[in-house]
């Protein structure tokens, strides 16, 4: 094996890539990881770091580009982290993560089958419904943009390609006040000044917008002023909202909110099916793709209305209240109180009647369901990145549904839970992945679970 050193300059051709969308590079045996490039590059790259069993290199020069690699379209790119992928064609994009989630499953699984479908989006840009701006100064001028990846060092930008132009417009009007205002902005390292974030919200089926500043205070200076330069942008802003953040964190939201103008909440729909969107609650980032993902979901669960379906881990009640009408009786299960609030909300408006909603941690809230002798036919998993505990696939496995469907935002965590539900003697029956955030290196996947 070479013995590589760091600022080494060498000669890689990347022929795979990290679930984190790096290229992987061999060179006289150790594994080269290189951000920012293509399958098929060969390209001269400089060694940047050397641990025992991998190193790291950066780009320096392509020699000869792989066949996916295109020119980015995004000035920022790839310094801002918001993109992985805006060096290679759409094309090539899906095919890597179809790959990445096949591997997966194969490897990890041991699911010899691969997935039946890849929903590519039909808009890979502009899809974004939610953004979370930061804000710093330089020159003593505000200024917005993105975080460079792996950093809090703020890449301006004037439109970012993933959102709405209109978000670069509410922005550049929040940045216009701040420069005309004594608002100051928050500093990470002292914890001082008052403007932290710019948070927005965009119902697409219904054009409402959501503005939020996110302040180190209890308001804004002049913050009529502030609701009239935002509310100028567009017709479409239905609510501004004032944010209280007073931690030192990283989390960028606080827990109360006041609104300042209009509603409290906005509206969007989905699979036909109202939601409020206050600025706290949980709603998926991409809505046209969110519907192809639920429907897959809907499909794969096979409700013919006499079922019985469990929605664990079901936040504001999306995937659950999407699939209600072909249920005989929906119960969701979520561990964060305002999540049940809005769920119990989104039944409410919707004048769904057969839904009830649980708040609890997804163990405890199957075990009392089970206590009260309801058992399901259909159950429906969406887990955070990190999958779902053994407890909770032993329960499910106790509760002897007709099927599961998991859905998941982690091919690696879908394919050990599918290994765990095995031990019990169930099988992946079909699975379908969905690219839900183009650009970037996420993809999610809905499997269907049973037991012969």
């Amino acid at each position: 094996m070479a013995l590589l050193k760091k600022n080494d300059l060498i000669r890689v051709e990347i022929d795979g890539m990290t679930a984190e969308g790096s290229g992987v590079a061999r060179y006289e045996g150790m594994a080269v990881f290189v951000a920012h490039s293509a399958p098929g590059d060969i390209a001269e790259a400089v060694i940047i770091k050397v641990s025992k069993n991998y190193a790291v290199g950066k780009i320096t020069r392509i020699i000869q580009p792989g066949s996916g690699r295109c020119e980015p379209d995004c000035p920022s790119y790839p310094r801002c982290g918001g993109c992985t992928f805006r060096h290679l064609d759409y094309a090539e994009e899906c095919r890597i993560k179809l790959q990445r989630v096949n591997d997966a499953m194969k490897r990890i699984g041991g699911i010899e089958t691969e997935a039946e479908e890849f929903i590519a989006a039909a808009q890979p840009d502009r899809y974004r419904n939610k953004a979370q701006i930061p804000f710093g100064s330089a020159n003593g001028q505000a200024l917005f943009g993105f975080y460079a990846e792996r950093s809090h060092r703020i890449i301006p930008f004037s439109d970012c390609r993933l959102q709405p132009e209109i978000f670069g417009a509410i922005a550049q009007a929040a940045a216009n006040f701040l420069n005309d205002t004594p608002n100051d902005i928050y500093d990470e390292q002292t914890g001082k000044g008052r403007f932290r974030h710019l948070y927005i919200r965009r119902g697409f089926a219904t054009g409402e917008i959501m503005v939020c500043a996110v302040v180190n205070a209890n308001g804004l200076a002049r913050e009529d002023e502030f609701v009239r330069r935002i509310r100028a942008v567009s017709p479409e802003i239905r609510s501004i909202v004032v944010n209280a953040n007073h931690e030192r964190t990283n989390v960028i939201m606080g827990s109360k909110c006041r609104t300042a103008w209009g509603s409290d909440t906005i509206r969007d729909v989905l699979c036909g099916v109202s939601f409020e969107i206050s600025p706290l609650s949980f709603y998926q980032v991409n809505r046209e793709q969110a519907e192809k993902l639920y429907q897959k979901g809907a499909e794969y669960a096979g409700l013919d209305g006499s079922q019985i379906l469990f929605d664990i881990y079901c936040g504001t009640g999306t995937i659950g209240l999407s699939m209600a009408s072909g249920a005989k009786m929906l119960y969701g299960i979520e561990i964060i109180p305002d999540a049940v609030a809005n769920a119990v909300r989104n039944a409410e408006i919707n004048g769904i009647s057969n839904a009830l909603f649980i708040c609890a941690d997804a163990a405890e809230g199957a075990a009392q369901l089970r206590e009260q002798g309801i058992s399901p036919d259909v159950v429906v998993i969406d887990p955070p990145r990190k999958g779902c505990s053994p407890e909770v696939i032993a329960l499910i496995n106790e509760m002897s549904p007709d099927r599961v469907v998991y859905i998941s935002c982690d091919p690696a965590t879908l394919a050990r839970d599918a290994a765990r539900f095995g031990e019990y003697g169930w099988q992946v029956e079909r699975f379908t992945a969905v690219d839900m955030f183009p650009r970037t290196a996420n993809v999610e996947t809905v499997a269907l679970i049973v037991k012969p």
